[in-house]
């Protein structure tokens, strides 16, 4: 229902399912829940999962395989390692020495219960390790079999080419959307160029694109997005006056905001693939629902009238966060 995209050599679905908020970071989650919103993406031909060893401390690992247990040869599985923990304020802990990778790879394969991961991306690159070391070990894997496919999350253009020339990278993983659209900027061009594939996270903007703004006004003390920068203060309202343009422009489209900014990434190139997450049965299908949403030249420039490049109030992440992305 979705139709596919290539990720370098790798086909998967246009729109892909983030597990990370099964686990973590978006209020309370139901283990039975989740394992019913992953068979009815594969249902509904969403096949390409994601997931990470530090989502949840290894429960997102281990409830994706759980759900995928009896319909592996179904799914593209990726998930991705490097980042020890989140320390706080932003701050991350990583590891990219191969002596971490081959040993992270082992534990990711336990959690999930297989014999081969689909996708293994590079969670965060250590400054400290030269990348044509970490992806020389994650070249090991695929030799080895562990692994078919490699990719990076949050890399800048300059890596992702030395990467690449150490070893084939399918995907480029990264924060994309509507209104995070640093990648243009910076490793898109290259992605484009080496013919890697792009994986947006957080495509609706981190759930503001969706439409449900009061939440946005009332976001509860422990919401991890009240320490970002896009949300707090008067970014936060600048940033929900350009959500309510994304409404307006759903309405007279017939469709739902989260349609507008799902197929407004589909429509960037034919080798992106955004993994809007979610928990909910009920979310995953108004999802799959924008790969129905052909938008014409006239309504992609709409769109970027209503949300320019760079109309966003406030980085991604704060300063410590921001130190650990495009390096």
């Amino acid at each position: 229902m979705v139709g596919k995209r290539k990720l370098g050599d790798l086909e998967v679905s246009a729109l892909g399912l983030g597990c990370m908020g099964m686990s973590q970071v978006y209020g309370p989650a139901d283990d039975t829940e989740s394992i019913g919103v992953v068979h009815r993406s594969i249902e509904l031909g969403v096949n390409f999962l994601d997931t990470a060893d530090v989502y949840g401390e290894g429960h997102n690992e281990e409830l994706v395989g759980r759900a995928i247990a009896d319909r592996r040869d179904q799914v593209v599985l990726a998930t991705k390692f490097g980042i020890r923990q989140v320390i706080g304020g932003g701050v991350v802990e990583v590891d990219g020495s191969p002596e971490y990778v081959r040993a992270a790879v082992d534990r990711s394969l336990g959690r999930l219960g297989v014999d081969t991961i689909d996708l293994y991306y590079l969670h965060r690159r250590d400054p400290n390790v030269p990348i044509e070391d970490t992806v020389g070990a994650m070249a090991e894997l695929v030799t080895a079999g562990k692994v078919r496919h490699l990719g990076l999350s949050e890399v800048s253009g300059e890596t992702l080419r030395a990467a690449h020339a150490t070893h084939p990278i399918a995907a480029l993983q990264s924060e994309y959307s509507l209104f995070n659209r640093d990648l243009e900027n910076t490793s898109l061009p290259v992605a484009r160029e080496l013919g890697i594939g792009v994986v947006p996270f957080s495509p609706v903007g981190r759930g503001l694109l969706t439409g449900d703004l009061d939440t946005f006004r009332n976001l509860p003390a422990d919401d991890f997005r009240r320490g970002l920068p896009q949300f707090s203060g008067e970014n936060l309202e600048r940033n929900i006056a350009l959500a309510e343009r994304v409404i307006g422009v759903a309405k007279t489209l017939g469709v739902t905001p989260v349609q507008v900014a799902l197929a407004w990434l589909l429509a960037q190139d034919a080798h992106i693939a955004p993994i809007p997450g979610t928990k909910r049965v009920k979310y995953l299908e108004e999802n799959v629902g924008a790969a129905a949403v052909s938008l014409t030249p006239d309504q992609l420039a709409e769109i970027d009238s209503a949300v320019p490049a760079g109309a966003v109030s406030g980085d991604r992440y704060t300063p410590a966060g921001m130190a650990a992305v495009n390096r």
